[in-house]
């Protein structure tokens, strides 16, 4: 089964209750598919605890930054000019399960798809 993942985006998304978002972690929920997200999204999205954002974190699985996954996510930078490290490691995680990429920066992770060319972004 494809799983998900998301970027800074997606979360800024849910957590201001942007209706397809919501709609895109029902049917996730509903369907057993799992939504990663990887641990430096958190870092750039998370501006202190509220009731929400512990709730948006309890929906999802947050995957630590391994040595592997900040390699392959180096390796995209430096074949991908302008890339930022958040967006090299969305891409490298989802590359990593075969997930679909869910960002309201779909333009920047294209660009990184010549890298990752097997994961598929979709706008939010």
């Amino acid at each position: 089964m494809i799983g998900l993942t998301f970027d800074t985006g997606a979360l800024i998304a849910l957590e201001r209750r942007r209706q397809r978002m919501r709609e895109v972690v029902e049917h996730a929920l509903a369907k057993d598919q799992p939504i990663t997200v990887p641990a430096d999204v958190i870092a750039e999205w998370w501006r202190g605890r509220t009731d929400l954002r512990e709730l948006i974190l309890q929906s999802v699985d947050v995957e630590p930054l391994t040595e592997a996954l900040a390699r392959r996510a180096g390796e995209a930078l430096a074949q991908v000019s302008g890339a930022t490290l958040v967006d090299a490691v969305v891409m490298a995680s989802a590359a990593s399960r075969g997930d679909v990429v869910y960002s309201s920066d779909v333009e920047d992770l294209e660009k990184l798809r010549r890298h990752f060319p097997s994961v598929r972004v979709l706008g939010i």
